[in-house]
C-alpha cells in the first residue's frame, strides 16, 4: 500500500481525483497538494479519554431510581467527559452547547436529564431534531431503552415512512418527538404538530443539518418554539452559519467542548493504490481476507453503491446496501441485519457517515473519494470506536 498525491486544502475542500472529476487538458489547478499522511496513519490508541476522571457516576446524579436502573442495564457504568459534564447542566435546566464528535455518548448525555424532566413533569414534552432518518432512529432506540417501564412514549417522525402511523402517534401526545426537518415541517403543516408545545427542544448535529440543506427548515421551527423552554444544542463544528443559528436558538448557554483528535487516533488510515486493476476485484480481495468481518464500504453515488451491492451479491459475498433510493424500511433493514452480523459489508453513501453508533466496525473502505476531508473524518469514524482499533482504506 502506498500514498498518493491528490489536490486538498481546509476541512471543506474537495478531494480531487481522475476517478471522480477529470481535469480538461492543460487546465491548471489552483488547490495546493495535500500531505499523504492525511490518509496514512498508523493507529496509536488515543489516551485523552482514558486520563478523564469523571467528577460524577451515574448512581450520583438525581435523577430517578428506575431510570438509573435502566443507565446500567445498557451497560453504562461512568459517564464520558460530555455526559460528565453536561447532564448536571441539563438536570439544572440550563440551556447548553455541546461541541462533540460523534461517539462521544452525547446522545445518552441529553436523553438522560430530559427523560428525568419528563418523569418529574408529566406534562412535559421534548422535540429532538436529527438530520437524518438513521439518526432519529438510534436515538429513538436509545431513548426507548432508557425509558423501559417509566410509562413514556415516543413518537419517530422521519421521511421514508408512510405519514399516517406517525400522525396517529402524534395525535395520543407522546413525551418525545424525534424526527428530522422536513417531516416535522410537514407535520407542522398539516397542523398535526405544534412547535410551541414544547418544554424542551434538542437541535443534534446542526453542522450536518446545514450541510444537507436544511437550513431553512431549522429556521422555520425555532421561529415557532415556545419563548419559555430549555434549548439544548450539538454540533461537531462550529462554523459562522451554525453560529447564526446558535444565538438565534439559545439563552445564555454553557458552553461545553468534547473534541478528540480530528481523525480517530484508534484507526489505522491507509491508502491502496488501484493501478489498472478494476476496483471490484480489489475490493473482493480485501474481502475474502482475514480480518474483514464488519465492513462499511463508502461511494460517491446512489447508482454507483447499487451497482456494486449487485456485483459483489453474484461474487457470493452477503452484503446489504443505503443509500436516497431506498425506502426508509429497507435502510433500517440494512442496518439491522449490519448490526446483528448477519451481513459481511453494508455498502454506502455519505447518508450513512454521520451520527451512526455501530458496534465493532472492524473496516472502513473509501471505495469511492469523499466529497471533502470533513466527510472523509466521519465515514473512518465508523471504526475504532470504544477503544478498539479500526483500520481505513481509501481507494486511489
Amino acid at each position: 500500500m502506498s500514498s498518493s498525491k491528490r489536490s486538498f486544502s481546509g476541512t471543506k475542500t474537495r478531494f480531487k481525483g481522475k476517478q471522480h472529476r477529470p481535469a480538461s487538458r492543460g487546465r491548471k489547478r489552483t488547490s495546493a497538494a495535500f500531505d499523504p499522511s492525511l490518509l496514512v496513519q498508523k493507529a496509536a490508541p488515543a489516551t485523552d479519554e482514558a486520563k478523564y476522571t469523571p467528577q460524577n457516576t451515574f448512581s450520583e446524579f438525581p435523577i430517578n431510581k428506575k431510570l438509573k436502573e435502566n443507565i446500567l442495564a445498557k451497560g453504562y457504568s461512568l459517564p464520558t467527559p460530555i455526559q460528565d459534564q453536561a447532564i448536571p447542566h441539563i438536570l439544572k435546566g440550563k440551556d447548553l452547547v455541546g461541541v462533540a464528535n460523534t461517539g462521544t455518548g452525547k446522545t445518552a448525555a441529553f436523553l438522560i436529564p430530559l427523560i428525568n424532566q419528563a418523569i418529574n413533569d408529566p406534562g412535559a414534552r421534548v422535540l429532538i431534531v436529527t438530520p437524518t432518518r438513521e439518526l432519529a432512529t438510534q436515538v429513538n432506540d436509545e431513548l426507548r431503552i432508557f425509558c423501559r417501564g417509566l410509562k413514556l412514549f415516543s413518537a419517530l417522525c422521519v421521511g421514508g415512512l408512510s405519514i399516517n402511523p406517525q400522525i396517529n402517534k402524534l395525535r395520543r401526545g407522546p413525551h418525545f418527538v424525534v424526527g428530522t426537518p422536513g417531516r416535522l415541517k410537514d407535520l407542522s403543516n398539516r397542523r398535526i404538530l405544534k412547535f410551541a408545545d414544547f418544554s424542551a427542544i434538542v437541535l443534534d448535529e446542526v453542522d450536518r443539518m446545514l450541510d444537507m440543506g436544511f437550513i431553512d427548515d431549522v429556521k422555520e421551527i425555532i421561529d415557532n418554539l415556545p419563548a419559555n423552554r430549555l434549548s439544548l444544542f450539538f454540533s461537531a463544528t462550529i462554523s459562522p452559519k451554525v453560529r447564526a443559528v446558535m444565538h438565534a436558538f439559545l439563552k445564555d448557554p454553557v458552553f461545553i467542548t468534547i473534541k478528540s483528535a480530528q481523525t480517530s487516533k484508534n484507526v489505522d488510515q491507509d491508502v491502496v493504490r488501484i493501478g489498472k486493476k478494476p476496483k471490484v476485484d480489489v475490493l473482493h480481495d480485501l474481502l475474502i481476507s482475514d480480518g474483514f468481518d464488519k465492513v462499511l464500504v463508502f461511494g460517491r453515488t446512489k447508482f454507483g453503491i447499487e451497482k456494486l451491492s449487485t456485483e459483489l451479491g453474484k461474487r457470493g459475498f452477503n452484503v446489504a446496501s443505503i443509500h436516497g433510493n431506498k425506502t426508509q424500511a429497507q435502510r433500517q433493514s440494512a442496518l439491522r441485519k449490519f448490526k446483528a452480523n448477519h451481513v459481511q459489508a453494508l455498502l454506502a453513501t455519505d447518508v450513512a457517515s454521520r451520527g451512526l453508533d455501530i458496534d465493532s466496525v472492524t473496516h472502513v473502505i473509501n471505495f469511492d473519494l469523499p466529497e471533502t476531508y470533513d466527510d472523509y473524518v466521519h465515514r473512518i469514524g465508523r471504526t475504532g470506536r470504544a477503544d478498539k482499533t479500526g483500520v481505513a482504506l481509501t481507494f486511489v
